[in-house]
């Protein structure tokens, strides 16, 4: 590997650390506010402990499982993420990693990609839509995702647009213009790897969204549809249950952490929902996933497929997120800083390291299979039989 091997998730978030410009860097690692949230995400898996067994157990372990439909070779997706300027691969990068490891990937809506080269590199993707523009708007980036091929639809409604953040936001041009160039330069010298790897492309970021252009329009900036978000009414549950119809085929609602709202997703119809905080990115205060997913899990996972997104770094996470009722987790800094060491081939890396960590608890803690996961399996740390 280019960026080295590594054995852990957290050394490949030191690497990426030391190889992205600290303005990149900041806005991969982004939060809300205080920042309470974003680290409750990853905090509250480590008050889960398990009790092993130590004889009896399973030499084989099956850890393949399906999501939306799609047959995925561990529990494990990649969760849509916006503009990818970490590595010039980007997005198509991400899908050639799934496919390479077989499981799907989420394809953000303000992605640096088209969604049609996203699709060729792996079928199995999932496009996402945040709730942009009118209904005829929305229909029309859906049909075009719909005519490239996507496996399905996710719909994200995790995000409250952040005022700010007590360690200061990063500074994010709207294009890579001469002016910007200069100002950045210092930040960009400092990191000779990641400027090599654009200047071998002979392009810079361009910081566009092409996914969210009309027909025949040129691809908006960043955050020039950001800001037809912003302006954008909220969605009701009308309109979700409205966009569920015409869609049609799998369909995810991510951003789900109550109860409530996991019943009234179940009534418009959706396929799946995702137990989501946006990654630490919406209010700050709100429960971590781990926290918020077995009443959600319990209240509806008999009726629909739950997922859960927001603070998984190890194999271990993963196996906690199925044993309290999710049916796949979703991760998202944690391949991003794969793809800033070394393209698809540091993603795969990622995953592999997530699923021998898994593999080798289950080995232990004596679960053969996903199935046999309840919360039996966890004990809350320092308590045991």
């Amino acid at each position: 590997m280019a960026g080295g091997w590594f054995e852990t998730v957290a050394e490949a978030q030191r690497r990426a650390k030391r190889r992205l410009p600290a303005s990149v860097y900041a806005a991969l690692i982004a939060g809300s506010e205080k920042g309470v949230t974003l680290d409750d995400n990853v905090a509250a898996f480590s008050e889960l402990g398990f009790a092993p067994h130590v004889a009896g157990l399973a030499a084989k372990r099956e850890l393949a499982t399906t999501v939306m439909g799609q047959p995925v070779s561990l529990p494990v997706i990649m969760s849509p993420t916006g503009v990818q300027a970490v590595h010039p691969g980007g997005e198509v990068a991400v899908a050639r990693a799934g496919a390479a490891r077989g499981t799907a990937i989420g394809l953000s809506s303000f992605a640096s990609m088209p969604v049609e080269e996203v699709v060729a590199a792996n079928p199995q993707t999932f496009f996402q839509a945040y709730w942009i523009g009118t209904r005829d708007q929305m229909l029309a980036r859906l049909e075009r995702a719909r005519a490239a091929g996507v496996a399905g639809l996710i719909v994200t409604l995790d995000w409250s647009f952040s005022n700010g953040r007590d360690w200061g936001s990063p500074m994010i041009p709207e294009r890579l213009d001469l002016r910007t160039m200069i100002r950045m330069a210092p930040q960009g010298l400092t990191r000779p790897g990641w400027l090599l790897d654009w200047a071998r492309t002979g392009h810079l970021p361009a910081l566009t969204v092409p996914n969210m252009a009309g027909p025949g329009e040129p691809a908006p900036t960043f955050f020039g549809a950001y800001g037809q978000w912003m302006g954008s009414p909220l969605p009701s549950w009308d309109d979700v249950r409205w966009l569920r119809e015409q869609w049609g085929g799998p369909f995810l609602l991510k951003g789900v952490t109550r109860v409530d709202d996991a019943k009234q997703a179940v009534d418009a119809g959706v396929t799946a929902i995702s137990v989501s905080n946006h990654g630490g990115n919406n209010l700050d205060g709100t429960p971590a996933t781990i926290r918020a997913l077995p009443a959600v899990a319990g209240a509806v996972g008999g009726q629909i497929e739950v997922l859960l997104d927001g603070g998984v770094r190890r194999g271990s996470d993963v196996v906690k997120a199925l044993a309290l009722g999710a049916k796949a987790v979703g991760i998202g800094r944690p391949y991003v800083y794969g793809l800033a060491l070394d393209g698809a081939d540091g993603i795969v890396h990622v995953l592999r390291c997530l699923l021998a960590e898994a593999d080798l608890l289950m080995a232990v803690d004596g679960y053969p299979t996903l199935a046999d996961l309840t919360p039996d399996a966890l004990r809350r740390s320092g308590v045991g039989d």
